[in-house]
């Protein structure tokens, strides 16, 4: 599988898209449903209606790149009740949703941040 840097910020479009569209069609829902700029380094996550496959988009400083990802007998955990249209989540979150985890029912402990020791 392809990795990306743990930089790379990840949204993945909440409403399911047709799967015959390709890079200039996921660019124009990054651009107009999801408000942002497609030319970006980010990576642009979408998911077909039977929620069996997976698109990413990217840019790579060079041009678009569309990595897909199909499952056989299962379907990904997509977020579907989240209010916004664009979610975005942590490298880690990504991670889970590539293995078949629910993202919204795992909660990793919480990250404190001390600036003395007691």
């Amino acid at each position: 599988m392809i990795q990306w840097s743990s930089h790379v910020p990840i949204y993945l479009h909440r409403d399911p898209v047709d799967f015959r569209k390709a890079i200039n069609g996921l660019s124009v829902i990054v651009s107009e449903a999801m408000e942002l700029a497609p030319c970006k380094p980010a990576l642009f996550v979408f998911c077909n209606k039977s929620r069996t496959q997976i698109k990413v988009l990217y840019w790579d400083d060079t041009g678009f790149a569309l990595w897909q990802k199909r499952l056989e007998k299962e379907r990904f955990k997509w977020p579907r009740k989240q209010d916004e249209s664009t979610i975005s989540i942590s490298h880690e979150q990504w991670s889970w949703l590539l293995r078949g985890f629910d993202m919204s029912r795992l909660t990793p402990h919480q990250s404190l941040h001390y600036t003395e020791v007691a």
